[in-house]
């Protein structure tokens, strides 16, 4: 310590190189976890991302199975209509020939 100086001066002094320490500290550590974020933030964020895009294929997919189930069931449905349409006519035509003997 100085002795020339006044203890006030000097503890003010003091007090603000103390000051000026914390703050360069403070500044270090924040940009220090910033980047520990960040790099947690790119660990993570693909994993999630990866999991939006599978659950979005598998959506895609159940959409279409179901379409391809209604495609079949409408086929199959119109294949027995058919079917029945032309048992009738065949039906209609025999009991037309035998009413005309």
């Amino acid at each position: 310590m100085d002795d020339d100086k006044p203890i006030t001066e000097q503890a003010m002094e003091t007090i603000t190189s103390a000051v000026e320490a914390t703050k360069d500290a403070a500044i270090t550590a924040v940009k220090k976890v910033r980047k520990a974020a960040k790099k947690v933030a790119k660990k993570v964020a693909p994993k999630k991302a990866s999991k939006k895009k599978s659950s979005k294929k598998a959506a895609k997919k159940s959409s279409k199975k179901a379409a391809k189930k209604a495609t079949r069931k409408t086929a199959k449905k119109s294949a027995t209509k058919a079917k029945k349409v032309g048992k009738k006519a065949t039906k209609s035509k025999k009991r037309a020939g035998k009413a005309k003997r």
